[in-house]
């Protein structure tokens, strides 16, 4: 039996990359950043108070430092490594802050795989009021560069909530009172007949394969959002950004700004 430790596996590093995104995240969540590299180039005044401001490390952007995003990222001159676990929260501690009583809605992505998908749907639930996302650790995309670039840094200010096992979360949300819907393209209520008086979870399924049969079977209610024959179906992040906006034309609140359906701020 060998003597030596086994070494803690390191935590990944995800990059993220461009001003608005790292404004975002010193701003609302600077815990989450490790390091900024910065072009020579970069003369942003503000963006450098809020890194200093932070006490965040910074060094010098070198040449060869774009290789560290995908390919064709536009990063602006400005990377940083980013700790996803600093912006994600747990289940319990997430349903401590709602308020019930003001039917919130939140959404359940279930094996969303492209990250410009997730980074979308993140980016429409701020703009539509929806109290947070919640994110299972296997078989889903994770926080990345891409999803925190295509959500325009919503994801520092809409709460992401880590979750385990699909189906056992929303036999868990059941029991705290939230209404499960689905959304298929087969589902039997039109959209816009449904009627959100109670907390609501949105369910959003696999690009290609949709919400998984288990889970369908756990829903309240399959829906579905009636378009012109001419087009078949709208991907998962379109699908979202109707059924958000769909909700929130019921829940004035939602866009006023004064989240009413949270109980307690996060900080």
């Amino acid at each position: 039996m060998s003597n030596q430790q086994s070494k803690p596996a390191k935590k990944e590093k995800v990059y993220m990359y461009g001003k608005h995104a790292l404004s975002e995240a010193l701003t609302h969540a600077p815990r989450a950043i490790r390091k900024v590299f910065l072009d020579p180039s970069v003369k942003d005044t503000h963006l450098k108070e809020l890194i200093e401001s932070a006490n965040i490390p910074c060094a010098t952007l070198k040449e060869n430092g774009a290789s560290r995003v995908s390919a064709g990222a536009v990063h602006q001159g400005v990377i940083a490594t980013l700790d996803p676990s600093a912006i994600l929260v747990p289940l319990e501690s997430f349903l401590k802050t709602l308020d019930t009583s003001k039917a919130p809605a939140i959404v359940l992505l279930d094996e969303v795989q492209d990250p410009h998908n997730m980074g979308a749907i993140i980016r429409s639930a701020a703009a539509f009021g929806i109290s947070g996302v919640l994110i299972p650790e296997r078989h889903q995309v994770g926080i990345t560069g891409a999803v925190v670039k295509t959500s325009a840094g919503m994801t520092f200010r809409v709460p992401l909530v880590a979750i385990g096992n699909v189906n056992q979360t929303v036999r868990l949300l059941k029991e705290a009172g939230f209404w499960i819907y689905g959304l298929t393209m087969a589902g039997e209520h039109p959209l816009a007949r449904e009627h959100f008086n109670a907390p609501a979870c949105f369910i959003l399924g696999n690009e290609g394969a949709g919400v998984r049969k288990k889970t369908r079977e756990l829903c309240d209610v399959l829906l579905s959002i009636p378009m012109h024959p001419r087009c078949e179906s709208l991907n998962v992040a379109a699908s979202g950004a109707t059924v958000f906006y769909a909700w929130s034309t019921q829940h004035e609140e939602a866009l006023s700004g004064t989240k009413n359906s949270i109980a307690t701020s996060q900080e």
